[in-house]
């Protein structure tokens, strides 16, 4: 999770707005960044991080954040936990990667006690909110394939509200959530994006010739200001509810 991702993750946070001292399960970790934020913003007394990925979760032991939090391997579609065993279960970022969505929904409810929180954000991947989407978009002008998810949908908001309604959740809340960020100049804003798991593979594969039609492209639809920063935004739907007592 890169800069956009805490800046999106510390509005969702504090809509939130936990208690302290909860034992939380943070599905779908990865490297562990927001792990670290939910241990610096939220004073948790416990925090199981998941996630399939044995390279991410190495990364992820060596965060501070392993002082309170454990890192495994799992599924979000079968979490190796027993029922009732969290106060909190989030799911940044991830939703649309799990194929299903319904099931691991299901298996955030299972594992925290009755009045307890489920939620997650993710970036509006059909509204243009990611904030890849300039490349992506500029990659589809050329006639490329750019990467997507496999559950892109799962990212409307009404898809989220229908997923907690359905999962049986009372209070459930829906907000978006806004950020813009600012690069040094193009070449930040290029090397910085290029570094993406989502986007790397796909730029190396490219003839070089292609990649550099693309950042003409991008230079042009991306205008900096009069000291060559480039600022825009990008957006996220969240999704809170509570397992009924």
């Amino acid at each position: 999770m890169g800069v956009w991702s805490r800046l999106a993750g510390e509005i969702f946070l504090a809509w939130l707005s936990p208690p302290p001292g909860l034992r939380w399960i943070d599905i779908g970790c990865g490297n562990g960044a927001f792990t670290e934020l939910l241990v610096e913003r939220c004073s948790p007394v416990e925090v199981q991080g998941i996630d399939p990925s044995a390279g991410q979760l190495a990364f992820a032991r060596t965060r501070p954040a392993s002082r309170v939090a454990e890192f495994r391997q799992g599924d979000a579609m079968a979490l190796p936990f027993s029922g009732d065993r969290f106060d909190a279960a989030v799911m940044a970022l991830v939703l649309v990667f799990v194929p299903d969505p319904v099931k691991s929904v299901a298996e955030m409810v299972r594992v925290v006690g009755p009045g307890g929180i489920v939620a997650t954000y993710i970036w509006d991947m059909v509204g243009g909110g990611f904030p890849l989407d300039p490349i992506l978009a500029e990659m589809c002008a050329m006639g490329l394939a750019p990467p997507r998810p496999p559950r892109v949908d799962a990212s409307r908001m009404e898809v989220l509200r229908g997923l907690w309604t359905a999962a049986g959740l009372e209070a459930v809340e829906t907000r978006e959530i806004t950020v813009t960020r600012t690069f040094a100049d193009f070449d930040d804003f290029w090397t910085t994006n290029a570094k993406s798991p989502t986007l790397g593979p796909t730029l190396g594969a490219m003839a070089s010739g292609d990649v550099e039609s693309l950042k003409s492209r991008l230079r042009a639809r991306l205008p900096d200001d009069s000291r060559g920063h480039i600022t825009y935004g990008a957006r996220a739907h969240a999704a809170s509810g509570r397992r009924p007592k």
